[in-house]
């Protein structure tokens, strides 16, 4: 009877869920190229100051003050991006603010690329700084939203690297490209991001809160595969919004909001504490102030292969090493770096030509010799790779991928602009002030503040950064409303 009872019962095979990665990936590269272009428009002066300081058109020729505009302004049109964003991003959705931002990058471009006068080259360097802030703060929540947990730290790493890939691609440009052409080069990345974007869904997230759940589903569908168990995230993910829908200002003072919102903002702004934007912008300048044997200009391409080598790195460690002890790695790194600089700057003389890229007689550059052979030069150069290096494994990315991990979801769009801007602020003022720093007290002086920068980063994220490694954003929201467990109860 049991064996009638086998052979008449039919085998049901129950269907495996499969989830495709593969129009994900698509998806975040589409998004990404934004970044690209953020990275190649920061840098954009670094190999360019050099010659327009000895530009033979008069209406070009840049002084000390014009290249600190010239070299900060992106950061303040980055602060205004930013602002821009915070309403974007909830107004337009995270997907259309990045395709906006397509529109100030590449007037912004044309602008510089015809230039004739250097209010142009400052007011497309303003323009493209637009475009940066609101990329900033659009895509680390968008591709946050559209991951998930097991590949969204790798992910999030995304735009930090596409970001120093794009710097790479200036600086290696720079080496044979007149300036001019550098501008027109940077248009491709932006026009091709706006339209692969076209073809790509919105963050599932954000059609839900606006009543969308039809498209939201087939936005999972599309993102997971059809064979993957996409109605279950979809069912999590809408009762998560679900308990978060209406709130008010005066939520702002419960520790679920101002908690993670805190922590986001000061990490931007000890992000930007630690001097990597004024080291990125003036590197070539840097370079021309501290007599290294190269010529600055491969050094800052060499550099640039050092930070697209880290980020690589940090984004295979990012969901195995955990983010803390990426953020401790990368805070002792950049710590002795700068504090070598330190030293060598206030130890070493320095050739007598300024940090705005007067380049060296040829007579002195014959005089030096065997000098610019001589292994303390190399200082400079392997303490800049060092900070690059240390940075972009951790105070680079994760501060991007913690912000659009920990925001809760119902301020995310507001709050993440706030980070930007105040990120950018924080980033022109110390762009603008650090030319007329060395150009008064030497190299020595800006490094060490940024050291002591370092030991507050450290400090900081043993005591307020939560470790987010293998955690949805349902659990991360969890940890902050419940102040004690990532683990959601089901009641």
């Amino acid at each position: 009877a049991t064996r009638k009872m086998d052979e008449k019962t039919p085998l049901i095979i129950k269907p495996t869920s499969r989830t495709s990665n593969a129009r994900l990936y698509l998806a975040v590269f589409s998004a990404v190229l934004g970044n690209f272009n953020f990275g190649y428009a920061l840098v954009y002066p670094s190999p360019v100051i050099p010659q327009l300081k000895n530009s033979d058109n008069p209406q070009l020729r840049m002084d000390t003050e014009q290249i600190a505009w010239f070299g900060s302004i992106f950061t303040l049109g980055a602060a205004a991006g930013g602002l821009g964003a915070m309403l974007l991003n909830d107004l337009i959705g995270r997907k259309l603010s990045i395709m906006v931002s397509a529109v100030p990058s590449t007037v912004g471009y044309i602008v510089m690329g015809g230039a004739q006068a250097t209010w142009m080259l400052h007011l497309g360097r303003f323009l493209t700084g637009i475009a940066g802030g609101m990329t900033a703060a659009s895509i680390p929540v968008y591709i946050s939203e559209i991951s998930h947990p097991k590949v969204r730290g790798a992910l999030g790493s995304c735009p930090q690297i596409t970001a120093v890939f794009g710097a790479l691609s200036l600086y290696a440009l720079g080496l044979v490209v007149p300036w001019q052409w550098l501008a027109v080069v940077g248009e491709i990345p932006a026009l091709l991001m706006l339209l692969l974007l076209c073809f790509m869904p919105n963050s599932p997230r954000y059609l839900i809160i606006c009543g969308k759940q039809e498209q939201a589903c087939k936005a999972l569908e599309f993102l997971r595969g059809p064979d993957s168990d996409f109605m279950t995230e979809f069912n999590r993910i809408e009762l998560s919004i679900s308990s978060q829908v209406h709130r008010q200002w005066s939520d702002l003072t419960t520790p679920f909001y101002y908690k993670p919102i805190l922590i986001s903002i000061v990490m931007r702004f000890l992000q930007q504490m630690t001097g990597i934007t004024p080291i990125l912008v003036y590197l070539e300048p840097i370079f021309h102030k501290t007599d290294v044997f190269l010529e600055p200009k491969y050094d800052a391409a060499l550099v640039g292969a050092i930070r697209l080598l880290s980020v690589v790195i940090a984004a295979s460690l990012m969901d195995k090493a955990g983010r803390k002890a990426l953020l401790y790695t990368s805070g002792f790194l950049m710590f002795l770096a700068t504090l070598t600089m330190n030293m060598y700057s206030h130890t070493t003389p320095c050739p007598s030509g300024n940090v705005t890229g007067t380049v060296l007689p040829t007579d002195l550059i014959a005089q030096q010799g065997e000098a610019a052979f001589n292994t303390i030069t190399l200082i400079p150069l392997i303490s800049t790779m060092v900070f690059i290096f240390g940075y972009a494994l951790g105070w680079g990315p994760i501060t991007w991928l913690l912000m659009s991990e920990i925001l809760p979801l119902g301020a995310r769009g507001v709050a993440s602009g706030l980070c930007v801007g105040v990120s950018w602020l924080t980033a022109f003022v110390l762009s603008h002030v650090f030319i007329h720093v060395v150009e008064t007290y030497g190299l020595f002086v800006p490094f060490l503040f940024f050291s002591v920068v370092c030991v507050v980063n450290i400090i900081f994220t043993a005591v307020c950064v939560p470790e987010t490694r293998n955690r949805s954003l349902e659990e991360i929201e969890n940890y902050f409303r419940t102040g004690r467990s990532f683990t959601i109860i089901d009641t």
